[in-house]
């Protein structure tokens, strides 16, 4: 009589859905910055919970979408909530409630969802009963409000247990073995871009993306090479930075990160090329991976 189900984890830019995902598996496979927007794609997450299964969907943040490749990440956002049996909304719990308001609007469907107020331990017992007290204005809409904290491990099994507490009975969708649906390429991307955003400043990690153009790992050291893509050459040369350094940091945090997961050495090449216009080129995008 086991559950099984996909749970989408869905908020405001810079809520905190990659961190959670991330997580609850125990693992890095999600991309984290502390810049909004950083999550494009979906990306799943396969999690036990005793005999249970819950895939967890990562998805972008939910934001007014002006450029095409934003257009994509809040379309992104809108299938999960409509393919998912249960929406988590991630609620910073210093945020008003507006963000939550806007979420209804969206929710359409009347998905059922849980609220999870984020980041507790930024604010006092005072202010959380405050903010518990606003959220229960809504109580007709969602089915459970369950307070978290990443850093204070604090609100895991609530939220597992409530979650499958809502599920239905169901054989495992996947191999129970497996902790997500993602390409290693997938992940590895992610990684990279992730390195591009803790090192670059500015607009040029929204103005970037990364092609693996190959991996071998079945030599005793994994080799992988990949191009970043940017817009401008202006931005090509900040990518580089004087004398390769900023390259060679961008490289390093990857590879680190990329280690971590491969359980093995692994040698990353970096290249940069200049896309004009990739942004809001369509059949470029999909070529990239993202797919109306």
């Amino acid at each position: 009589m086991n559950k099984a189900g996909f749970v989408a984890l869905v908020g405001r830019p810079n809520a905190g859905k990659s961190t959670l995902m991330n997580w609850i598996l125990g693992e890095k496979i999600a991309l984290v910055s502390q810049k909004a927007n950083a999550t494009r794609k979906r990306s799943n997450a396969i999690v036990m919970h005793n005999d249970d299964q819950i895939i967890f969907v990562d998805t972008p943040g939910l934001h007014q979408a002006e450029k095409l490749l934003n257009q994509y990440m809040l379309e992104e956002a809108l299938k999960a909530i409509g393919d998912c049996d249960i929406v988590v909304y991630l609620a910073p719990a210093s945020d008003k409630t507006i963000h939550y308001e806007k979420f209804l609007e969206i929710n359409s469907d009347k998905r059922k969802h849980i609220i999870v107020l984020s980041k507790i331990d930024q604010i006092s017992q005072a202010e959380l009963l405050k903010k518990i007290g606003e959220y229960n204005r809504f109580s007709d809409h969602f089915i459970a409000l369950i307070p978290m904290s990443v850093n204070k491990n604090v609100g895991k099994k609530d939220l597992l247990d409530t979650i499958v507490k809502h599920l239905d009975i169901s054989p495992y969708l996947y191999d129970p073995d497996n902790i997500t649906t993602e390409m290693i390429r997938t992940i590895y991307k992610e990684f990279i871009r992730e390195a591009i955003f803790d090192n670059i400043s500015d607009e040029i990690p929204y103005e970037s993306d990364v092609i693996i153009d190959k991996i071998d790992e079945d030599a005793p050291v994994e080799h992988i090479r990949a191009t970043i893509i940017v817009e401008k050459d202006s931005q090509k040369g900040i990518i580089i930075g004087k004398g390769g350094a900023a390259i060679k940091r961008i490289g390093q945090n990857a590879r680190e990160k990329i280690e971590r997961l491969a359980s093995k050495p692994v040698y990353l090449e970096l290249f940069v090329s200049v896309k004009k216009g990739w942004t809001t080129d369509k059949k470029f995008l999909s070529d990239l991976g993202y797919e109306w």
